[in-house]
């Protein structure tokens, strides 16, 4: 079993300064995953009448992309390609100091604690994160329409993201960049997203850019720390896709 200090961000709301705030624990076993560890802490918190720490999670299956920390400066701790419900207690040694901090960015304003306000990415899809859909009664099935594996391996790489913001979390000028890229790729590589090709990447890096995300660094971190592995190819894909629309407008 290991004792651990937690340094945990604690901020009551949107406007409250916040403050890093001590936790030790003891008892926590190697087995446990990060988020069920914070649920130990959670629980002796309440039973001493302090208020628990807010933290997002649903699935923790490293499917949501809910549960996004900040984890001894890294997003989603130490370990590469796993969200934070995925890693597990045994990545660290007992003793250890742990700091555990909510995403950093103008375009994620702290809520509570560690959960903090990702809506921008809901409103950068709904931008043009969709396809038109033939209702006429002549519809032709999906399935009948050739496409190259490689593009349909392309495109469902794409669509893995899963919009936790790890990516804007390690960049240093909090691009989203990657995150966009993903939703534009996995749409432009099919010819079912041919319709609004031109509108949807226009559209999309707009409101990113609205939204008070940076730039592209062009370092490389958002992949490195991306939990499904998005590669800065679908970057470089947009790139082209927002140049061929300009083009045309």
């Amino acid at each position: 079993m290991m004792n651990l200090t937690l340094k945990i961000w604690r901020q009551k709301n949107a406007s409250d300064k916040g403050q890093i705030v001590d936790y030790p624990i003891s008892g926590i076993s190697p087995d446990m995953s990060f988020l069920e560890m914070l649920d130990v802490l959670n629980q002796e918190l309440i039973e001493k009448g302090e208020q628990p720490v807010a933290f997002d999670h649903d699935c923790r299956e490293g499917i949501c992309g809910t549960c996004s920390l900040y984890i001894n400066g890294r997003a989603h701790g130490p370990q590469t390609k796993i969200t934070a419900c995925q890693l597990h207690m045994r990545s660290f040694k007992d003793g250890d100091t742990i700091y555990i901090e909510p995403w950093r960015a103008e375009a994620f304003p702290v809520v509570k604690d560690l959960i903090v306000d990702r809506t921008s990415f809901d409103r950068i899809q709904q931008a043009g994160g969709f396809i038109s859909v033939n209702t006429s009664g002549n519809t032709q099935d999906a399935n009948a329409i050739p496409i190259e594996k490689e593009n349909a391996d392309k495109a469902f790489d794409a669509a893995t993201c899963i919009g936790c913001g790890a990516c804007v979390a390690s960049c240093k000028n909090s691009s989203a960049m990657l995150f966009v890229s993903a939703k534009v790729s996995q749409f432009a590589l099919l010819p079912q997203g041919q319709v609004e090709a031109t509108d949807r990447v226009l559209n999309m890096v707009k409101q990113m850019d609205e939204e008070g995300f940076g730039n592209c660094t062009n370092t490389g971190a958002c992949e490195v720390e991306c939990p499904k592995g998005i590669s800065l190819e679908n970057i470089a894909r947009m790139n082209r896709e927002y140049l061929s629309a300009s083009l045309k407008g």
